[in-house]
């Protein structure tokens, strides 16, 4: 094979971090003229933009399957293998990784360049020391340069994913099991960047962005890592050491592990790798870590070869060719790739046979079959997709028509759906961008390329935000970086709407004293983004508590009913409930559990204001109830007055009269001037306070009745005199008498009783003013049972109204009331009914 030898030709060979490509990068610049091979387009891509920073973009070119930048006046090629223009004129060749010629899938391709591909002035070969006795025998007049590594690389051990070391990478040998080590690491360590091969450049590079920016700490990746992209990685560890190679599972090769474990380490800082299990197929062995830390590859033996330049006269003629065998005794034949695999299943078509017959259009129909199966799909639908492209090539003007690449593309122009939908539709974009670098499959094929940029770029960039979404918890992320500096330094925040934040990263909220965490949280992480918060919200809670203790009355209020204790609130948030006390106007006051970060002395001067506050509000709004409270603790009252007095403080200041008339018919003057005085109308049918109808005092009363243990009451329509029977409010709780179908406030019943007595003449029948009743709202049904209440008889109309007789004061109505629960003061008001008439 020296005949192909046409410049001088340097092989570099030596592990990872030993300078080589950074070396050719510099001779490629030194050149008029250049090309270098890689084996994966992201480094293809990355070893460009450096590139384009010396020359400019005027002067570089990109050539991968995907994706062509090439400016009529570039001089400097940077290409994927696969895609490198052999027979260009250039100054400089150079092929990166060139001991990929002993790969199965894709060797053949390495081996071709490593054999044809020339530079004019100078040929540079780069690749492992494996490759050295392969070169001595296959390219004899190549110089052979070993290169030592720049940095020690040494085994750390088996460590678990919870306890690597930051700035590790970890590599894994699927999509699966990339997926499954981002996840874990979310969790455990607040998240990850993913690297895998298959993602477009873009997102690749907004990955690593992340890893190097720091942003996330580690980098799970496939052994794409491997092929030379820069990354500053400390540690390496390794999922596991076998990988599927397309035909079977096996443990990977000393080789292959160098090439990943290198990647620990940059320039002269040291690295370690490792794996993530101690024992069984996953752990390495002492030879494989003696070979590793020493730089110690076996030799290789052969590699793959395929003819690089097959004849196209006929069909069957390229696939003899493809299939023929090596002269070289170090050659092996390259196992059957996808491209020969459709190749030969369309062979098998008549109609591929019928357009296939000129070497034109065989050279069509190859090239056609060298479209990859970026899908993996596998040969069957490839095939299919190829033998469309291949008609479309093949017929009218040779081009693939614009309706079936705009309705495909514009299909995959979605950026919804999941990491792997994504993925999906990028590979997918990949083979239509294949098709639209092709300058001849296309009529306007720098449009078409142009279109499904954009669309790559598009997903690319959604694709990125979706694994950023899934494998990146920013908030537990930033936490541990801090906490493992200093928990004590954390940058807490607190804002205007009381989220609780890290460098901007919400943790949570804090409403009043209580700190709940974000929503969006996952439930392994509440814990530590609770005890992250609290040890900086110290500050700021005692603070509240201060401000709570010296809040003013208008700062506290009491919650609308909510079907439990009351509650009392500062700020619209929940401080403190009411509970039964000794009696309705003392109720007890406890404070929210939430308070219980406040130290004893702060909870303490709290639970006294809020105290005063209730006093305060109940002696404001319900006066008479902390006077019959009095009442009832006051020797010197008699026993008559006292006995009235916690009847009616034990029903919250209105009661019937019927249950306590024996003792309201006993009490002396003294005794119903100091009753007045609390503010206490002896009615005919009921004992009340007037002041505790209006709204406020009732919702105070409905929340009195519920701290002491009882339903909470229906309050009534603000103003109403009359409710239908059963309506909302329509209770004695709410000084309301149930009389017929209506409930009739207590002190209109009253001023109906009073009216009636003042028209009254002894037992002479007597017509009252139907005025009042009316604009009171009682129907004739209510009043008729009201006046009997009230102990007046019908007697004949006259002219059409309504009269009524004296009988006499009626006996005291009874009814067997539920009895109070000891020291459950409201426990039966909710039951009474003054009366049903």
């Amino acid at each position: 094979m020296s005949e192909f030898a046409l410049s001088p030709v340097t092989a570099v060979l030596g592990p990872t971090n030993t300078g080589k490509t950074h070396l050719a990068v510099e001779r490629l610049c030194g050149h008029a003229s250049g090309m270098i091979g890689f084996p994966l387009r992201l480094l293809a891509r990355e070893v460009y933009d450096r590139v384009v920073a010396i020359k400019g973009e005027r002067q570089v070119g990109l050539i991968t399957g995907e994706e062509k930048i090439l400016p009529p006046d570039a001089r400097w090629l940077l290409c994927t293998a696969e895609s490198m223009p052999v027979d260009r004129d250039v100054a400089f060749v150079a092929l990166d990784e060139a001991q990929l010629g002993a790969d199965p899938e894709r060797g053949h391709v390495f081996t071709d360049r490593l054999l044809r591909a020339r530079g004019r002035e100078e040929t540079m070969i780069l690749g492992s020391d494996s490759l050295a006795p392969m070169l001595r025998k296959l390219v004899p007049e190549a110089e052979i340069i070993g290169r030592p590594r720049f940095s020690t690389l040494s085994y750390a051990g088996a460590k678990k994913l919870s306890r690597l070391p930051r700035r590790s990478a970890i590599v894994a040998f699927s999509t699966e099991e990339v997926y499954a080590v981002a996840e874990t690491l979310r969790r455990l360590r607040g998240g990850t960047a993913v690297v895998m091969g298959a993602l477009s450049p873009r997102t690749r590079n907004a990955q690593v962005a992340m890893f190097q920016a720091g942003e996330v700490d580690y980098l799970v990746a496939t052994d794409a890592i491997g092929m030379g992209l820069n990354l500053d990685v400390a540690h390496v560890a390794f999922a596991g050491l076998s990988k599927f190679d397309g035909h079977r599972r096996r443990r990977l090769t000393v080789a292959e592990m160098a090439q990943i474990a290198g990647r620990a380490g940059r320039h002269q800082r040291d690295g370690t790798f490792g794996s993530l299990h101690a024992d069984g197929p996953s752990a390495f062995t002492p030879e494989e870590i003696e070979a590793l830390e020493d730089h110690r590859v076996a030799p290789l033996k052969s590699l793959y070869w395929r003819d690089g330049v097959p004849r196209l006269s006929s069909i069957d003629t390229l696939i003899a060719d493809l299939e023929a065998k090596p002269e070289q005794e170090l050659l092996r034949p390259a196992p059957e790739a996808i491209d020969l695999a459709v190749l030969k299943k369309l062979a098998n078509e008549d109609w591929v046979r019928d357009r296939a017959r000129s070497p034109a259009m065989v050279a069509r129909l190859w090239a056609a079959c060298g479209l990859p199966d970026f899908r993996k799909l596998g040969v069957d639908p490839h095939a299919r997709f190829v033998g469309r492209v291949f008609e479309a090539l093949s017929e009218g003007n040779g081009h693939v028509s614009h309706e079936w690449f705009a309705g495909e593309i514009a299909r995959l122009d979605n950026v919804q759906g999941d990491v792997e939908t994504i993925a999906g539709r990028i590979a997918a974009a990949r083979s239509w961008a294949y098709i639209a670098h092709r300058a001849d499959w296309l009529a306007s094929p720098e449009h078409w390329a142009g279109r499904t940029q954009e669309i790559e770029e598009r997903l690319s960039d959604a694709l990125h935000e979706r694994l950023t979404q899934r494998f990146v918890d920013r908030r537990t992320s930033v936490l541990l970086r801090q906490i493992g500096a200093d928990a004590g330094e954390l940058p807490v925040e607190i804002g205007p709407e009381g989220e609780v934040m890290v460098e901007e990263h919400v943790l949570g909220r804090l409403d009043g004293f209580r700190f709940s965490v974000a929503a969006d949280a996952r439930a392994h992480d509440k814990r530590m983004l609770l005890a992250a918060a609290e040890k900086r919200l110290g500050g700021e809670l005692s603070r509240r508590g201060a401000a709570l203790a010296a809040a003013s009355d208008s700062e506290i209020t009491l919650s609308p009913d909510d079907g439990g204790a009351p509650q009392l609130c500062w700020r619209e948030v929940v401080i403190a409930h009411l509970k039964g006390g000794t009696s309705p106007a003392r109720p007890k006051v406890v404070l929210d559990r939430s308070l219980d970060c406040l130290d004893k002395a702060q909870r303490k001067a709290v639970k006294d204001r809020i105290e005063r506050w209730v006093a305060d509000q109940i002696a404001r709004r319900c006066p008479s109830l902390p006077r019959l409270d009095a009442i009832t603790r006051d020797p010197a009252a008699s026993a008559r007055l006292r006995a009235v007095a916690a009847a009616l403080s034990e029903h919250g200041g209105i009661t019937a009269r019927d249950p306590v008339a024996k003792a309201v018919g006993a009490l002396e003057a003294e005794d119903r001037k100091r009753l007045r005085k609390a503010g206490i109308t002896i009615g005919t049918l009921d004992l009340f306070d007037p002041r505790l109808l209006k709204p406020a005092a009732a919702r105070w009363r409905a929340a009195l009745f519920a701290a002491a243990g009882g339903r909470h009451a229906a309050q009534p329509k603000e103003g109403a005199t009359v409710l239908d029977r059963g309506a909302p409010g329509a209770s004695a709780a709410m000084g309301f008498r149930a009389i017929g179908a209506q409930a009739v406030r207590v002190d209109l019943v009253e001023r109906i009783a009073r009216d009636a007595h003042d028209k009254r003449d002894g037992r002479t029948p007597f017509a009252p003013d139907p005025a009042l009743a009316t604009s009171i709202g009682l129907t004739d049904a209510t009043l008729g049972k009201l006046m009997a209440r009230l102990g007046f008889r019908g007697a004949p109309p006259v002219e059409g109204r309504a009269r009524w007789t004296w009988r006499g004061r009626p006996a005291p109505r009874r009814r067997p009331d539920k009895p109070a629960q000891p020291g459950n003061a409201f426990a039966a008001l909710a039951d009474i009914e003054f009366g049903n008439g």
